[in-house]
This record gives C-alpha cells, structure tokens and sequence, in this order.
C-alpha cells in the first residue's frame, strides 16, 4: 500500500517567494540584471538609485550601487538618500528571503542610519536575517552595512519591520 504526500506551504522547508524568483533567473545569463530590473520595476523609487542584486540567499542579501552624477550630492559624495535607499532595498530582499511563501506580511515601521563618512565609489550593501517567528505579530529590528570598494564602513543602517500572519 502506498501513501500520497501532499506538499504543504506553509511548511517551513517551502522556500520564499524571492528566493525563487532569485534562483531561476540567477541561472540565465544576465539573470541578476533581470533580478535587479524587475525589483526596480516593481519598487520604482528603490529602482531609482540602479541598485544590482549581488547575493540572495536564506537570510542574506547583498546588493551594489555604483557611483554616478544623478546619486551624488552637492559635495561631489554618494547623496544620504541614496545610501538608506539601498541599505532598505538589501535589508527588504534579506528579510522576504526569510517569509514564509503563503499567510505573512511585514512592513517597515522605522529606520536609523548612521552616515560614518563620505561615499564614494562604488557602495555594498550586506544584510543577515535570522530564522524568524512569523506565527504572531511582532516587532523586529535589523543591521545593514554599506561599504564602499575599500572596504570601509561609511554607513549603517538599522530598519525595523512589524512581521506575522495576514
């Protein structure tokens, strides 16, 4: 006698919504500039800064925006904004990367940054999310760090979301 198994969603081995999205276009060529253009077209003001996806994984998320006239500022350095405009972008995929595919949502409730020196060049954006309750309704709190070509720290951000059941 055999048994059917039947694929539940909401278990936690299915795998996020972004995360497929990343992994089937990651294999064509030029599929993270695809990635990275379908984010933009979909979140048009995170789309503004031209911001390529590097890296997406479970809980991780790194993303780079290069140095041009229409993001710098009047001091010849990567504009403020732009800067938390990336930082939200790379903590928004690293946090979707850990959300169920089915019955959750989140949103942005607030955001620090901490601007530690002038940017400029080309700027890396790195988040770690960690496995998440999304079973109840709850704040949580984030890090990015943006470095430029360097190496160098120059800005960190701390978004907090509100995550849990639709």
């Amino acid at each position: 006698m055999s048994t059917i198994t039947l694929h539940d969603p909401t278990a936690p081995t299915a795998q996020p919504a972004v995360l497929r999205q990343w992994a089937g276009l990651n294999r064509l060529p030029f599929g993270r500039r695809l990635f990275s253009w379908l984010v933009g077209v979909t979140v048009p003001y995170a789309g503004s800064i031209g911001a390529r996806v590097l890296t997406l994984g479970p809980g991780f998320a790194e993303a780079r925006m290069a140095d041009r006239r229409r993001v710098r500022n009047h001091l010849r350095s990567l504009h403020a904004v732009a800067l938390t405009n990336l930082a939200e972008l790379t903590a928004n995929l690293a946090l979707m990367s850990r959300q169920p595919p089915k019955g959750t949502r989140w949103i942005v409730t607030g955001f620090d940054s901490d601007y530690l020196k002038k940017a400029r060049g080309p700027i890396t954006a790195c988040c770690t999310m960690p496995e998440l309750d999304w079973s109840r309704a709850q704040p949580i709190d984030g890090l990015v760090e943006l470095r430029d070509a360097a190496g160098e720290l120059v800005m960190a951000a701390r978004p907090r979301w509100r995550i849990g059941p639709a």
